[in-house]
């Protein structure tokens, strides 16, 4: 198979980190280009992350000596040289939307694990085992942009991975409404212990933007393209509390779900077991062999013990109960870094790559 040419947008970053090392053998993608800030700009990688680097795996060899370039001012370099950027940048809003712009018309799509462009509607939020079909939307975006191959796709917020893959197979069940808390790993705040002391021992109850992002990605993830915009899905109710908790890597999140009418657990296990993946025939490197991973243990999923299950790529499913009628509770896990950031936009990018997007 075709080796394609990949660039990091922000690549001194936690996420930036974590693109390099999991790119690192990848067997589709090989790394060319690095960027990050103006002051890493012209430093080589090993320097620029010196006292930074997040990973428990060591800084890999092919990129320790690549000379980082400036992801502003060097975007028309960078997109000559490479078949697709993944873009991990520290921007506010406009600022990523205009960068990322950039890129796109210079005929470089670009795997954005940013928020900014999340919620325009001809641009796809991903979650490729829910809605791959949301890649169709694209061709509408390259017309307002008037580009031939360069776009922008999106993968949604990593906590909502940890549990809006268990909740898509009970949309069809009578599915109404869904209470959920997050608790959320400070590497999802770009944080390590040494540099986040304050969270030792203690729980911030508080993580700015986080609930508005987990009541309304799920619904444009659900929802469908008309006349070349997704149309956000209009059934489902959502109420979100997010905690930053201490814990390096991992999001765990509580689940309250009630359903029209009476729901047996085995009904829901059986949805969970027996859920069609649409991208299982596909053989992308990066996709897991089972994506939703349900534990019989009552102490299950546990972060330490579950977070790296399918190579970081699964979701941990445990403790279903049934309450009142109508009414179920679970736990569900993912790793944050992996699954809800650059694991699952490498996924995507696998997935356009597939559908012929790049």
């Amino acid at each position: 198979m075709k080796k394609y040419k990949v660039g990091i947008l922000g690549a001194t970053g936690t996420v930036g980190q974590r693109f390099v090392s999991l790119l690192e053998s990848h067997p589709w993608f090989l790394v060319t280009q690095l960027a990050a800030s103006k002051h890493s700009a012209g430093k080589i990688y090993e320097e620029a992350v010196t006292g930074r680097w997040v990973l428990q795996e060591n800084i890999p060899e092919k990129v320790k000596s690549m000379v980082l370039k400036d992801a502003k001012k060097d975007f028309e370099e960078i997109s000559e040289n490479v078949d697709f950027v993944f873009c991990a940048v520290n921007l506010n809003k406009e600022e990523t939307i205009k960068l990322e712009e950039k890129y796109a018309k210079c005929e470089c799509p670009v795997i954005s694990n940013n928020s900014a462009n999340r919620m325009i509607s001809d641009i796809p939020m991903i979650l490729p085992e829910i809605n791959p079909e949301h890649v169709k939307v694209i061709d509408f975006q390259k017309k307002r942009l008037g580009t031939k191959k360069g776009f922008i796709a999106v993968k949604p917020n990593c906590s909502l991975q940890c549990y809006v893959p268990a909740i898509f197979p009970l949309l069809n069940l009578g599915l109404k409404s869904i209470n959920v808390c997050t608790c959320q790993a400070i590497s999802g705040a770009g944080k390590t212990f040494e540099s986040f002391p304050e969270i030792l021992d203690n729980l911030i109850p508080y993580i700015p933007g986080e609930e508005e992002k987990s009541e309304v990605e799920p619904l444009k993830i659900f929802g469908k393209i008309e006349n070349g915009k997704i149309v956000n899905f209009n059934s489902l109710k959502i109420s979100a509390q997010c905690l930053r908790v201490p814990i390096s890597e991992g999001h765990t999140a509580a689940v309250f779900a009630s359903f029209e009418d009476k729901i047996k657990k085995e009904k829901i296990l059986q949805a969970w077991k027996n859920y069609e993946n649409p991208i299982k025939g596909l053989n992308l490197p990066s996709a897991p062999n089972v994506l939703l991973n349900y534990f019989e243990d009552e102490d299950r999923p546990q972060i330490k013990l579950d977070r790296n299950l399918q190579r970081g790529m699964g979701i941990g499913l445990g403790r279903l109960r049934v309450d009142n009628p109508g009414n179920i509770r679970f736990i569900s896990m993912s790793h944050n870094t992996i699954r809800g950031a650059a694991g699952g936009a490498i996924l995507l990018a696998e997935l356009l790559c597939k559908n012929g997007y790049i």
